[in-house]
């Protein structure tokens, strides 16, 4: 009966017969540095999309609730520029502050919704909207469309 050999154990004529060698694990390390060196700027990008969409419709929400407010009162905003009951100065996730700035006779505003979380939003900053359907931003963007959607 012949013993039976380990395969990781040298052969009678001394090559190994399993395993990888270094230059294939350098390889494998290589491929996969490069596919996480271009997927990873897509993925924040992506997440920060996303966080910009939560910035969108909370200061949509909040410019609906002050045209309501303004049917009621025919005015946009109380004293001092805070915010009518009803809207929040925060968003739902907590990742945008709102703050509004009013005409003196509170016939117009500007909603701003700032960022708050990590690192913030440095292509697009804080979005802004005005009364007059005018859509901003205050980052580093030169189209205010990657900031609001077509």
């Amino acid at each position: 009966m012949r013993p039976i050999r380990n395969s990781a154990h040298p052969t009678p004529r001394g090559r190994l017969t399993g395993g990888f060698t270094l230059i294939e694990l350098m390889i494998v390390v290589l491929i996969i540095s490069i596919l996480a060196g271009i997927g990873f700027p897509s993925y924040t990008q992506y997440v920060l999309r996303g966080k910009r969409s939560e910035g969108r419709a909370f200061l949509m929400d909040a410019a609906a609730k002050l045209e309501r407010y303004y049917s009621d009162n025919n005015k946009y905003a109380t004293v001092d520029d805070t915010l009518p009951a009803g809207i929040n100065a925060t968003s739902e996730t907590g990742k945008y502050t709102l703050t509004i700035a009013t005409t003196g006779t509170y016939q117009a505003y500007t909603l701003t919704a700032a960022p708050t979380f990590g690192g913030g939003d440095p292509a697009c900053g804080a979005l802004t909207l005005a009364n007059t359907g005018v859509k901003g931003e205050g980052g580093t963007a030169t189209d205010i469309n990657d900031c609001w959607g077509k």
